[in-house]
């Protein structure tokens, strides 16, 4: 039965919209962007959404290319940001893509400039070793950031499917009574967050970002699902878990994960910092539309109109195009150069200097009171995972007790915030969040998601 209005009259807009044509304008590509960016499949042994898939073969291919291909784009954003910040070209600063590639501050200009440098010296291996070495600059330009190349790159294409065809507005109808009370976010980043838990961190931060600046979020909100639901892949669960030689126990741990991610997401965003970010949207944003349902309406039959509306609205496969080439454009030149910049020297502190182990010193007494064997060698291994949440596994590969080994593994992807990608990624995106901010939730996220983590190791060994 068709919803009336409050004066018992059919709503024009729902009859016209709601239609054959209406809903598989909304569907078609919604389903398409949910299959390719939410729903986990198996292939190979493995399994994570199928983007994720499509850019780990297109990576496969471009492989050889793909260090010299970022190299160049990050010497593009360094000469373009040089020539706006010293030119100041009146002609190109009135358009709105070169102004929001180009016009960056003093501070983000100088880590483009560092971005670049490193990027120089490591391709072709000259200067400091401690800059270009396998275990720094070395895997950064050679397997982190050629991953991100080709990431954003699909992901910047195909975003338009979630984000532009009423997904967000279906979903935020129906999930904003859990979304909201449970963990203080709009009903609309049901999509955000499931795409960021099950795919991949770097999705998850471009497209919240991307929602931000489009007026989805506020700040506050933002900040809590760029800092809250970004984890790594299922497949990089494996493979962290795997080095620590304890693959058999994935379902495990892939369960033990997600709860003490779940519990932390319900906590974060309730303490400082994210608490005390303003519920005020970014600058020049227009607020989305409100998710409340008038009173004529069913959940389901609002959230198909709003849908419907969203999709009508768009302008066709021109539009889709332009609006992904111009999200891949911005976030090569934006974030790329940063996460080498900021990357390069987390990951240089933790391998040349003692820093993350006396930092990890007074997290003994804590471990040995959650009863884990090795307390010593597992406490070097809890903040080095701020630099690069591999570098945890790598350090407590060598541990014997198993416990143990699987509490640095399960606890390196709940951390979620490292420098070498995500929070690299989040300080070069224009999210509200800076490096203070990102140090303080890492600690937070260790404190909340450790406890839980010991007490599943301790039922399962």
């Amino acid at each position: 039965m068709i919803a009336k209005n409050d004066n018992n009259q059919q709503d024009p807009l729902h009859s016209q919209q709601l239609n054959m044509g209406g809903l598989l304008h909304f569907a078609i590509p919604s389903l398409l962007g949910l299959f390719l960016f939410v729903i986990p499949i198996p292939w190979n042994g493995e399994v994570t959404v199928p983007i994720a898939f499509l850019a780990k073969l297109i990576g496969q291919w471009l492989a050889p290319w793909l260090p010299l291909a970022a190299t160049v784009i990050i010497v593009l954003a360094w000469l373009g940001t040089a020539y706006t910040y010293l030119r100041k070209p009146a002609n190109l600063l009135q358009l709105p893509l070169w102004k929001a590639l180009f016009a960056i501050s003093p501070f983000w200009f100088a880590a483009r400039t560092v971005g670049m440098v490193f990027a120089f010296i490591t391709y072709f291996q000259i200067g400091p070793e401690w800059i270009w070495s396998e275990h720094t600059g070395g895997m950064l330009l050679t397997s982190l950031i050629p991953g991100l190349f080709v990431v954003f790159m699909l992901a910047g294409l195909l975003l338009p499917l979630l984000v532009d065809f009423g997904l967000l507005e279906f979903f935020g109808t129906l999930m904003t009574k859990i979304m909201r009370p449970i963990f203080t976010l709009p009903g609309r980043s049901s999509i955000n967050c499931m795409a960021s838990w099950l795919g991949d961190g770097t999705i998850g931060v471009m497209m919240t970002s991307k929602q931000y600046e489009a007026g989805y979020y506020t700040k506050r909100e933002a900040a809590v699902i760029g800092t809250t639901f970004t984890a790594v892949s299922i497949t990089f669960s494996f493979i962290v878990l795997s080095n620590v030689n304890l693959a058999h126990m994935f379902l495990p741990f892939y369960v033990t994960v997600t709860l003490a991610g779940m519990i932390a997401a319900i906590i974060m965003p309730r303490i400082p910092p994210l608490s005390r970010k303003p519920d005020t949207y970014a600058p020049g944003a227009t607020p989305a539309e409100d998710e409340s349902i008038p009173s004529a309406w069913s959940p389901r039959q609002w959230g198909l109109r709003q849908a419907v509306s969203k999709a009508r609205q768009h302008e066709g496969a021109g539009s889709f195009m332009r609006e992904g080439c111009k999200n891949t454009i911005d976030l090569w030149i934006g974030v790329i150069p940063v996460v080498m910049a900021i990357g390069t020297i987390a990951v240089a502190i933790a391998e040349y200097t003692p820093i993350f182990q006396w930092l990890g010193a007074p997290f003994i007494p804590i471990l040995q009171l959650l009863g884990l064997p090795e307390a010593a060698a597992a406490s070097q291994t809890i903040l080095v995972g701020f630099a690069d949440m591999f570098l945890p596994t790598v350090l407590g590969s060598g541990i014997e007790s198993e416990m143990t080994r699987f509490v640095i593994a399960a606890l390196s992807v709940t951390q979620l915030i490292y420098m070498s990608e995500v929070g690299g990624l989040l300080l070069g995106s224009k999210l509200p969040v800076n490096m203070k901010d990102l140090f303080i939730i890492f600690l937070l996220r260790t404190l909340i998601t450790l406890p839980i983590i010991a007490i599943a190791a301790h039922l399962l060994f």
